[in-house]
């Protein structure tokens, strides 16, 4: 069915291609030529674009068919057009594993002082098989935020420690950072209850849920048993996965009956995000989580164009964007297909065309590495794994172009606030550009203001943007590395993560502008003398460093 599904694919689109040869391009206005950047058009880009996102694809969730089957199709279309295989063992796939991880209800207890407690009636817990014994310490909510002088673990008596002790945290924030957020860097300037824990030692973590989650206690046992857990084995450092158990308000006052503070006082003063100094119960805790692992591969997809230059091909432009999306989930109206067309169902498209216009040459000087990611809605799954465990050097790679959703416009007239920050059809949110090379961000407003003339909003690059789109996309991984990038955005909207974002609501004029920028920023970088030097820090809010 797979290989059906391939095939259909490419005749259809084949079919079409006597349609996207005859449609009208516009004219570089450069005075360099830019190779066949005229190719790059709207129907091609619809055409790509309507299998990628067809309801066959079920929504290319990280892992499924669906993605698998779309990673099968641009190899295919990489291998039709010789682009050459950029993965591992001469495919153009890199492969890396996921552990899944199923509860088993029937095998899981926890015990305080030798009684017994049952998994749904009185807790819940992460798909972490585990066996934990020991004692426990109350930290409140468990934040340390360094900006604010807020420390769950400092005592009158000093620094509580939790090494193989067995934390309880409320799921709360501290009141004094609800409205504003947290600020800088997590790991440095603030650290959650979870990550502190792992970090001191801790054995697992025992949750004082919020009180909407206690009401509706039946509905969050069917989430947690239908969601399991999914985690990917991404190379290098990679923390084992952490013990972590939910208590109902039976287990709440169980756990505080004769101790300092009560099982009441502690759900409502976390309910307030109030500040209670850490101490130890005079109790043991014991449990077992029982689960069933699997490993489950999926993918990354690369092909590589080598350049021109015998020496420049050495290095090279990696054009990227993440080919996965969310799935299925809750029908609205029927539909509970989350097509991604836009997110990023428009980058992965716009990537493919980039490299078939390419392939048709000439070649700029620079080798071009496309790579399509897979598991971005996740965590950035995919380009974590790859900028840890390249295919080719990293430090040979001189600029990423990153692409995720470029299609979609606002219209005249559109009131709806979900569309407020949504881009206009001839205006393209840049991120990065600036951030990390001067010669970078001067180069790809030289090369727009010379070609398309698009409108480039720098908005997002503002360091304290609370949208924090820098981090949320792929191209953060390698700025991370030291690889100056570039991120192109359309802006959130109406139909972002919903099964609503649909092919028919492309404007794939747009598209063909930003795709074709895009093109011409590839080749002006592919055939520069040098490449962009790096000569600005991230602000170390940022930084991965």
């Amino acid at each position: 069915m797979m290989k059906q599904l391939i095939a259909l694919g490419i005749s259809a689109i084949l079919c079409l291609s006597p349609i996207v040869a005859q449609t009208k391009k516009t004219k570089s206005a450069l005075p360099s030529p830019l190779g066949n950047v005229e190719e790059i058009s709207a129907a091609q880009l619809k055409a790509y674009l309507t299998f990628i996102a067809s309801d066959e694809m079920e929504g290319r969730d990280t892992p499924s068919k669906g993605l698998d089957i779309t990673a099968k199709f641009l190899a295919a279309m990489m291998e039709r057009w010789g682009v050459q295989p950029g993965g591992e063992n001469g495919t153009y796939f890199q492969k890396f594993q996921m552990r899944r991880s199923k509860l088993e209800p029937e095998k899981s207890i926890v015990e305080i002082n030798g009684t017994s407690f049952k998994y749904g009636d009185d807790f819940l817990a992460s798909a972490t098989p585990a066996t934990v014994s020991g004692n426990c310490v109350y930290v409140g909510h468990g934040f340390v935020v360094k900006n604010r002088n807020i420390n769950a673990y400092q005592t009158a008596a000093g620094t509580i420690d939790i090494k193989d002790k067995i934390i309880i945290v409320n799921a709360s924030r501290p009141k004094e950072v609800r409205a504003q957020g947290f600020g800088g860097k997590q790991g440095e300037d603030w650290i959650d209850p979870i990550t502190y824990a792992r970090q001191n030692g801790a054995k697992a973590a025992l949750i004082i849920p919020d009180f909407p989650t206690l009401a509706n206690w039946k509905n969050a046992q069917r989430s947690v048993l239908q969601r399991g857990s999914l985690r990917p084995d991404l190379g290098g450092e990679n923390l084992s996965p952490f013990p972590v158990i939910t208590l109902s308000i039976a287990m709440v006052n169980a756990l505080f009956a004769a101790e300092k503070t009560s099982g009441l006082e502690v759900l409502n003063r976390g309910a307030a995000g109030e500040m209670v100094e850490a101490f130890g119960l005079n109790k043991k805790v014991t449990f077992t989580i029982g689960g069933i692992n699997e490993q489950i591969p999926t993918q990354n997809v690369i092909g590589v164009l080598p350049g021109s230059d015998p020496v420049l091909k050495n290095e090279y432009i990696a054009i990227g964007a993440h080919y996965d999306h969310v799935g299925v989930g809750a029908p609205i109206n029927g539909d509970g297909i989350f097509n991604g067309a836009d997110d990023d169902g428009s980058g992965t498209t716009a990537v493919l065309s980039i490299a078939e216009t390419f392939a048709k040459g000439p070649r700029p000087k620079r080798s071009l590495l496309f790579i399509w990611h897979c598991g971005e809605e996740k965590g950035l799954w995919g380009s974590e794994y790859f900028t840890r465990n390249p295919t080719v050097p990293i430090n040979q790679i001189v600029t990423q172009l990153n692409i995720d959703m470029i299609g979609r416009s606002k219209k005249e007239g559109d009131t709806n606030p979900r569309n407020r920050e949504l881009s206009g059809p001839n205006e393209i949110y840049v991120i990065g550009s600036k951030m990390m090379s001067t010669e970078l961000g001067e180069l790809s407003e030289r090369v727009n203001n010379n070609y398309l003339k698009l409108s480039f909003n720098y908005k997002y690059d503002d360091p304290n943007d609370p949208n924090r789109f820098f981090f949320r996309s792929d191209h953060f991984n390698y700025a991370q590395k030291g690889v100056p990038i570039i991120f192109y955005f359309d802006g959130e909207h109406e139909d972002y993560h919903r099964p609503t974002d649909h092919v028919d609501k492309i404007d794939f004029q747009k598209m063909e502008k930003v795709t074709r920028t895009i093109y011409a920023t590839a080749w002006e970088l592919g055939n520069a003398a040098s490449r962009p030097k790096v000569d600005k820090k991230l602000p170390a809010e940022l930084s991965g460093n």
